[in-house]
């Protein structure tokens, strides 16, 4: 199965989204649904997709879990809770089927070392319990508590958002190169290749520019663990979902046919347990 595992859904509506805190996020400030993005995903032949939060918001997740009872191609969500709730374990309990993981706004935390607060590790444990995944929201910034928390928590999986963003406007490649290769070292980490073309920026999205980012995550981690994401529609914001894919078809055309469909959906259909 051919499968999208990172893209958003929001109404606007019902909340506002704090981090579209500026102009930039003009392209996107509107409402999307499942049929905005179903177009996309018929002309690539995507069967199943991961639908992602975008909003620290139990509301939300709820919504988010009502859309994946549908029909649809939404196969799994991964929303939000309190790592920091004493009472974690009884809200994930009641949730409704469909819950495959769980992420927070890292990269939005003042603190750094966030993820490693006693309080975050004793719920990141709590889902270890649950046999929930979780995705780091991180940039180069908190890529080391990231992989301390990885560390600590062996008999969790996670999953790295974006390639942690590494700053490609800037053609940095350091400290993100060699900090992705160390947390890539560990064996219950996988990473998604999503989010490259925001990081690149729409002025300059070239794609010599960006592949020798997505081939370093392939190098790192490999095929088995590394996930096509769209992150649509945040993509928007640099380069529509053909560029998405395109881009992410380049990055892996030197990959066998078996290596190639792991990225655009085997990783994704074992890390999350989706069905195939």
């Amino acid at each position: 199965m051919r499968i999208d595992a990172h893209h958003h859904l929001w109404d606007l509506s019902r909340r506002d989204r704090p981090w579209m805190d500026g102009a930039w996020a003009d392209p996107i400030r509107r409402s999307y649904a499942l049929p905005d993005l179903a177009p996309h995903l018929a002309a690539h032949g995507v069967e199943g997709t991961v639908l992602v939060q975008s909003s620290a918001s139990s509301e939300e997740t709820a919504e988010l879990l009502a859309v994946a009872a549908g029909q649809g191609p939404v196969r799994g969500v991964v929303g939000w809770a309190d790592l920091t709730d004493p009472g974690l374990a009884d809200v994930l309990a009641a949730l409704p089927a469909g819950l495959v993981g769980i992420r927070h706004q890292v990269q939005d935390e003042p603190d750094p070392d966030w993820l490693t607060r006693p309080d975050v590790l004793r719920g990141l444990g709590v889902l270890e319990g649950a046999g929930l995944v979780y995705d780091l929201l991180v940039t180069p910034r908190e890529l080391p508590a990231a992989h301390a928390a990885v560390r600590a928590l062996p008999g969790l999986a996670f999953v790295l958002d974006h390639a942690a963003k590494p700053a490609i406007a800037r053609g940095q490649w350091q400290p993100w190169a060699d900090a992705v290769a160390a947390i890539g070292r560990l064996p219950n980490v996988s990473c998604k290749l999503s989010g490259l073309v925001t990081e690149a920026g729409r002025s300059d999205r070239r794609p010599e520019r960006i592949l020798p980012y997505a081939r370093h995550v392939l190098d790192v981690f490999g095929p088995d663990r590394v996930l096509f994401g769209s992150d649509w529609p945040v993509c928007h914001l640099a380069a529509g979902y053909d560029e998405v894919v395109a881009l992410a078809e380049s990055a892996t055309g030197s990959l066998d046919a078996a290596e190639r469909s792991a990225v655009f959906g085997g990783t994704a259909g074992r890390v999350y347990g989706i069905p195939g």
